[in-house]
């Protein structure tokens, strides 16, 4: 049976669908379901006419990746190759563009990394964000930088302030504080392999089920935080572990300023990294197959096999059992269905109120809003724009969603996308001319309750032999500095086993 979009939307979209005389086109874009699949079914694949002998294979080129491979050629190491599935590097850092301007295809944000987050100001230093110390203004979100739509109006910022009673207020308070308290106790890091403490009981728990024994039950905060698990994890606050959930808003400090934010979104990080690596970037290079050889290792595309004496596997961990004979166990790991769709806006809705922001969440919908990605422009004002529309699919089993994510059509989604956004801007059909979507079944892991504790995560983590891992995904959850982390770390034991530079 097809599915009902207004029930997957809710009771509140009925009514929306007005008439349009504006034409809208577009279509799916960098659709890589069916190399997936193609894995999963383990093949068929040609053999490769082509063998070479190479040190070091570094597989998958996402965020990872790529900085495994900074690493390396950092410390004087250049004998090695990167492959990459796609035909554009990045992972869920991609970005397009068009007439209009850059935008980003998944990540669209750095945190201002503070003074002990030193890998990450190393790369923002290198590209240079970062200069003498001090962080270029170019490179930071402008004001206004979020809003939220909430009882018909637009509010500053995403924390629900309209019609909050003191009781909510209370809460947020207190929310507060309780998150000043894990902060000072050290164990909520970034990277958070440097955490003093294990993640331990709060990671048995769910974040929700941590609010009610905190007797918090504002409905303002418990969406705030559920926004927040969703956003960051891809998971609603009721399936995010209460340690991941805690970690959102005790790992970094409060007075932060930012975020780092550029038109393609992280985009900007990968596209210049591809650049100053392109002499060991291979893309449209699956790897179907990595099998040892003695004490060697072969990694197979269908253009070349290489003979490595290291590989460090930089593709999401799930994908290892569908590539590897005897890899270890990854049962535990869950992934995220995700949608991001581009939107070509040939002029601005009609609002009123609070100007548009970068940032434009509604207030109980199911979707995560959307980003402008002309918000950075230095140039004279424009009525034509691009936004960037998230959608984490998280309402129910993830395999389901993954199903209907990517079982239904362009139109289907199209439509879901309007009729969200119709929620706060009624004419939206008449300002659109042009959506571009791009499916991710498996975007992003879940810190679900008790992965971050789990013998399996660790186990993964911590191998050390010719096979390394080195995917976000080690983490919990999908930040950059967590993907930087994994790769420069992996890199470093790829440069122990292998005796150094070269």
């Amino acid at each position: 049976m097809k599915p009902d979009r207004r029930s997957f939307l809710g009771v509140a979209l009925v009514g929306l669908w007005p008439k349009t005389d504006r034409p809208i086109s577009g279509g799916f874009v960098n659709e890589s379901d069916r190399a997936g699949h193609r894995l999963r079914g383990r093949g068929p694949f040609a053999a490769p006419p082509q063998r070479v002998r190479i040190p070091l294979v570094v597989v998958g080129a996402g965020m990872a990746g790529m900085a495994a491979a900074w690493h390396l050629d950092k410390r004087g190491f250049r004998d090695f190759v990167l492959l990459e599935m796609e035909a554009q590097p990045g992972g869920v850092s991609r970005w397009g563009e068009n007439d209009i301007s850059a935008y980003p295809w998944g990540a669209h944000y750095v945190p201002v990394p503070g003074p002990k987050s030193l890998l990450i100001r190393e790369l923002l230093e290198d590209l240079g964000v970062l200069v003498n110390g001090k962080w270029d203004d170019r490179h930071l979100c402008f004001s206004p930088q979020e809003r939220l739509f909430l009882h018909g109006r637009w509010q500053d910022g995403i924390e629900p302030n309209l019609a909050a009673t003191a009781r909510d207020h209370e809460q947020y308070r207190r929310f507060e504080r309780r998150m000043q308290e894990f902060r000072a106790t050290g164990a909520f890091t970034i990277p958070m392999e440097r955490a003093e403490k294990e993640p331990g009981l709060l990671d048995r728990i769910s974040m929700a089920d941590w609010l009610r024994r905190e007797s918090f039950d504002s409905p303002y905060l418990a969406w705030y935080v559920n926004y927040a698990c969703r956003d960051d994890y891809g998971a609603a606050s009721s399936a995010t572990s209460a340690w991941a959930g805690v970690h959102y808003f005790a790992a970094r400090e409060p007075d932060e300023k930012g975020p780092l934010t550029w038109p393609e979104g992280n985009g900007w990080i990968a596209r210049r990294l591809a650049k100053r690596l392109g002499c060991y970037l291979r893309t449209a290079a699956m790897v179907y197959r990595i099998a040892p050889e003695g004490a060697r290792m072969r990694v197979a595309t269908e253009a070349v096999e290489y003979v490595a004496d290291c590989v460090i596997f930089a593709a999401p961990t799930f994908l290892a059992p569908y590539l590897m004979e005897s890899a270890p166990p990854v049962s535990h790991f869950e992934y995220s269905p995700w949608l991001t769709a581009n939107l070509v806006i040939e002029r601005p809705p009609r609002e009123s109120g609070i100007e548009q922001a970068w940032d434009n969440v509604t207030y109980e919908s199911p979707t995560l809003g959307y980003v402008v990605a002309t918000h950075q422009s230095l140039g004279t004002r424009q009525d034509r724009s691009v936004w960037t529309f998230y959608w984490a699919l998280t309402d129910g089993p993830a395999a389901r969603n993954r199903k209907l994510l990517l079982g239904t059509d362009w139109h289907y989604w199209k439509e879901a996308i309007l009729d969200d956004l119709a929620r706060v801007h009624p004419e939206i059909r008449q300002c659109v001319s042009r959506i571009d979507i791009m499916r991710m079944g498996h975007a992003m892991v879940r810190p679900t309750v008790g992965f971050l504790s789990s013998e399996e995560r660790l186990r993964v983590a911590r191998l050390n032999g010719p096979l390394l891992f080195a995917h976000s995904d080690l983490s919990g959850f999908s930040i950059i500095e967590e993907a930087q982390y994994r790769g420069v770390t992996a890199a470093d034991r790829a440069l122990k086993r292998l005796g150094g530079s070269r």
